[in-house]
C-alpha cells in the first residue's frame, strides 16, 4: 500500500517583530481605511508603498480580498495584503489565515510572518495560527511528483498575540487537519481495524485511555447492529472509546461525543450507483471528527470528563451482507426492520449511543454524515442540528456561529416519532418516502438516548467538499471541530 504524505508540521512562533528577512509578510487591511495597520518592523519605504496602493482603490479592504505587493526590499521582498471587511471576526480569522497560506504554497517559502492582531485582533490570534496550519494541508496526500505541486512554508511567525495563543491555535489547526487525513484517507488504507490502530496511537500519544472493541467483544456486548452493518465485509467492526479525565472530581459526568464510522459505504444490497459511492470514504467523517476533537481535548487540557465513541464498520456486498428486511435486535433491546440497506449509519449509530449513554453522560452530541435530505434542506455548506433539549442546541448552535461554521436547528414533532414505527418491528430504518428524511433519521437516533441531553449533527453537507476554496481544498474539510472544541471549553 502507499504511504501518505505526512501531516504539515511548520515552526510556528510568536514574534514582537520582523526580526529578520522573511518570503512574505501577510497583513490584515480593513475595509475603509486610508492607511496600512500599525506594525513593528515595518520601514517607511513599505508603509508608503502600501498606503499609495489603498489611497488609489486597488487595496479595498474587502473581507477576503488577496493584494500582493513586490516591495524590491532584499528583507520584505513580499508584502500581502488580505481584506478583513469592516470588523474583524474570530470567524474570518481562520479562513482568511489560510487562504493566505493557500496562496503562497506555490513554491517553497521558508519564512512567512502573518500579523495575526490585524486579521482578527490579538484575542483571537488562536484562530489565525489554526487557519495558517490548516491552510498547510491538501487533499493530494498521495501525490508524490517531482517537483511537488504543493510546498508548506518552513517556518510561520505571528505578530501581535503570544506564544500561549500560537500553541493553542496549533493545537486546534492540527485537531482540524487530522480529521481531514482521515477522512481523505482511501478505504483499501482506512477500515475499521486500521482506524481503530491509529486512533489508539494518536490517543495514547497524548495521554487519552483507549479502549477497542473487536467483533468478539461486540458480541459479548450485544452490539448486533453494528456487526449486522458490517457482516457483508470482510473488514470487521470496531467500537472505539477514547477517555479524558480532565475534571478535578473524578465522579463529575462526562460529556459524551458520539461519531458515525461507516469507513466505506457501497450502500449494500440496496447498492449505490458509481458516481454516489466515488466519495464514500468519506462516511466516517462523524467518527474521524470525534478522534481529532478528543486528542485536541488531552492536549488542551480541558478541566472536563470527555469521551469519545467512534463505531466503526464498513457496508459491503457479499453473500453475508445484511438484507432487506431483516430484524435487527439492538444492544438496548429495541428492534429495527431494515427497509434499505443504505440507511446504515443509524443503525451503527444505535448501537453506539447506547453504549454512551450507559457512561450517564451530562450532555451528548453525535456526528454524522447521515443523510442526502439534510443537504436538499440546508444546503452542502450548513449542518443540520436536531436536538431533545433546545437549550443544549444553542449552546452547540452559539459555539458555531462564534467559530464560522454554519448550523441550523430543524424540528423534531412527535409526529415524526409515526413516521419510523415498523409494522413488523419496533421501528424501521427509514421514514415515509423522501419527505423530512433527516429528521426522520434523527428519530430512529433519539430512540437510543434516553432522557440524556442530545444533540444530533448531520454534517452530510459539510464534512467534505467537491470543490476548492480559497480557504480550503477540496475534499475535507474538518467541519464542527473548532465548534465542538469551543463547546465542550463553554461547559
Amino acid at each position: 500500500m502507499p504511504n501518505s504524505l505526512p501531516l504539515p508540521t511548520p515552526k510556528l512562533n510568536a514574534v514582537s517583530d520582523l526580526d529578520g528577512r522573511c518570503d512574505c509578510l501577510v497583513v490584515g487591511v480593513a475595509s475603509g481605511t486610508d492607511a496600512m495597520p500599525e506594525m513593528p518592523g515595518i520601514s517607511a519605504m513599505q508603509r508608503k508603498l502600501i498606503d499609495d496602493w489603498i489611497r488609489r482603490g486597488e487595496i479595498s479592504g474587502k473581507c477576503g480580498e488577496v493584494f500582493m505587493v513586490t516591495t524590491g526590499d532584499a528583507d520584505v521582498p513580499l508584502i500581502m495584503t488580505i481584506g478583513t471587511g469592516a470588523k474583524q471576526q474570530r470567524s474570518d480569522g481562520f479562513d482568511l489565515a489560510a487562504t493566505a497560506i493557500r496562496k503562497l504554497t506555490k513554491r517553497q517559502r521558508q519564512r512567512v510572518v502573518i500579523d495575526a492582531a490585524s486579521l482578527a485582533g490579538s484575542d483571537n490570534a488562536d484562530a489565525v495560527v489554526a487557519g495558517a496550519l490548516a491552510g498547510c494541508e491538501t487533499q493530494g496526500i498521495y501525490q508524490q511528483g517531482d517537483p511537488p505541486q504543493f510546498y508548506v512554508p518552513t517556518q510561520i511567525d505571528f505578530l501581535g498575540t503570544g506564544q500561549q495563543q500560537v500553541t493553542t491555535g496549533k493545537i486546534i489547526g492540527d485537531a482540524v487537519n487530522r480529521c481531514r487525513r482521515l477522512v481523505n484517507e482511501p478505504a483499501g488504507i482506512l477500515y475499521p481495524e486500521s482506524f481503530a490502530a491509529r486512533a489508539q496511537k494518536f490517543g495514547n500519544e497524548v495521554g487519552l485511555e483507549v479502549e477497542v472493541w473487536d467483533e468478539h467483544r461486540l458480541e459479548s456486548e450485544g452490539c448486533r447492529a453494528i456487526l449486522a452493518v458490517g457482516q457483508g465485509s470482510a473488514r470487521r467492526p470496531r467500537l472505539v472509546i477514547l477517555r479524558h479525565n480532565g475534571a478535578a472530581d473524578p465522579n463529575e459526568a462526562p460529556i459524551a461525543l458520539v461519531g458515525k464510522g461507516v469507513t466505506f459505504d457501497s450502500g449494500g444490497l440496496s447498492l449505490k450507483p458509481s458516481e454516489g459511492m466515488v466519495d464514500m470514504k468519506c462516511d466516517m467523517a462523524g467518527a474521524a471528527t470525534v478522534a481529532s476533537v478528543m486528542r485536541a481535548v488531552a492536549q488542551l487540557k480541558i478541566p472536563r470528563n470527555v469521551i469519545g465513541f467512534c463505531g466503526l464498520a464498513e457496508n459491503m456486498v457479499s453473500g453475508s451482507s445484511y438484507k432487506l428486511g431483516d430484524v435487527v435486535e439492538t444492544r438496548q433491546g429495541t428492534t429495527i426492520e431494515i427497509l434499505n440497506t443504505d440507511a446504515e449509519g443509524r443503525v451503527v449509530l444505535a448501537d453506539t449511543l447506547d453504549v454512551a449513554v450507559g457512561h450517564q453522560p451530562q450532555a451528548m452530541v453525535d456526528l454524522a454524515t447521515l443523510t442526502g435530505a439534510c443537504m436538499v434542506a440546508l444546503g452542502r455548506e450548513v449542518t443540520g442540528l436536531m436536538s431533545n433539549r433546545d437549550d443544549l442546541c444553542g449552546e452547540v448552535r452559539a459555539a458555531a456561529d462564534a467559530e464560522g461554521e454554519p448550523a441550523w436547528q430543524l424540528p423534531m414533532f412527535s409526529l415524526y416519532d409515526e413516521k419510523i414505527k415498523s409494522k413488523v418491528a419496533d421501528i424501521k430504518n427509514v421514514g415515509e418516502g423522501r419527505w423530512g428524511g433527516a429528521i426522520t433519521a434523527a428519530k430512529l437516533l433519539e430512540q437510543f438516548v434516553g432522557d440524556t441531553p442530545w444533540v444530533h449533527m448531520d454534517i452530510a453537507g459539510p464534512a467534505f467538499a467537491d470543490s476548492p476554496l480559497p480557504h480550503r481544498d477540496a475534499g475535507a474539510t474538518g467541519a464542527m471541530v473548532r465548534t465542538l472544541l469551543r463547546w465542550i471549553q463553554s461547559r
